[in-house]
């Protein structure tokens, strides 16, 4: 797979083959979703800076953080294509205003948020 299309298809047919639809509810969705990113933020909840950073380097750590990543993904594409939400364009529009937001000039070598 190489496209965020052609894996939305294959998230909805691995649904479909088990005929998973009726508990792929938006509200049943976003809670596994949001339990997939604890799961992913256990994997980094006690590194330090330098070791979070090179976490992908420890073969212990590396593959579990992949996994998890690759869960988060999984359940955000179900969740996008059972609201019908293209990511890629809602994700675009989301920089486009934080662009606005957030100008250069403004926020830049800052964490902050920018009053306004």
């Amino acid at each position: 797979m190489s496209s965020l299309g052609e894996l939305t298809e294959a998230v909805r047919e691995f649904a479909r083959a088990r005929e998973w639809e009726r508990f792929h509810t938006p509200k049943n969705l976003a809670m596994a979703l949001a339990g997939e990113v604890g799961e992913l933020l256990a994997e980094l909840q006690w590194l330090t800076p330098e070791q979070a950073s090179a976490v992908m380097s420890d073969p212990e750590i590396g593959p579990r953080v992949r996994a998890e990543i690759g869960d988060v993904t999984i359940y955000l594409v179900r969740l996008a294509d059972v609201l019908g939400i293209d990511l890629v364009t809602a994700a675009a529009d989301k920089l486009e205003e934080a662009g606005r937001r957030y100008t250069v000039e403004a926020a830049r070598g800052s964490a902050g948020k920018i009053a306004g």
